[in-house]
């Protein structure tokens, strides 16, 4: 399957789910599969250039490079309560981490509607928005580099 597929069958799959306690606990499970930043690749304080704007949740998100050229995303959420941003983390590796570089650059912030609809505040949707562009900017500041 490939990762714009994954990132497809996830997003069909909280389509689905119209429950409301159905659709928590399933994001509730995405952020309980989270997993920090290794200390392999950043370790506290972590730097502010790393640190994603507007997230409340104090997310910080780095892309290392694989031998394919593809990106490897790792994510840090500073805050314990932070359950939307650490979903958001593991969608985005799980769907984009290995992908092609293209297929990153494209992704519309506007998952994060589909991903938590109307459940979040405007300030954690500007967030979890801004989680998405760090990927995004991570495979576009990529993609410039082979172009050069």
């Amino acid at each position: 399957m490939s990762k714009s597929q994954t990132l497809a069958e996830i997003l069909a799959t909280l389509d689905m789910v119209t429950d409301q306690e159905e659709r928590s606990a399933l994001l509730i499970d995405f952020s309980d599969r989270f997993r920090e930043v290794p200390p392999s690749v950043a370790t506290r304080p972590f730097p502010e250039d790393h640190r994603v704007k507007y997230c409340e949740s104090e997310a910080y998100i780095w892309a290392v490079e694989q031998p394919d050229a593809t990106l490897k995303f790792y994510f840090a959420v500073e805050n314990p309560s932070g359950i939307s941003a650490k979903a958001l983390a593991v969608v985005l590796d799980k769907a984009l981490s290995g992908a092609p570089l293209e297929e990153v650059a494209s992704v519309s912030p506007d998952i994060v509607h589909t991903i938590f609809r109307q459940n979040i505040s405007m300030g954690k949707g500007m967030g979890l928005m801004s989680m998405v562009e760090a990927v995004r900017n991570f495979a576009r500041q990529q993609l410039s580099k082979r172009k050069n």
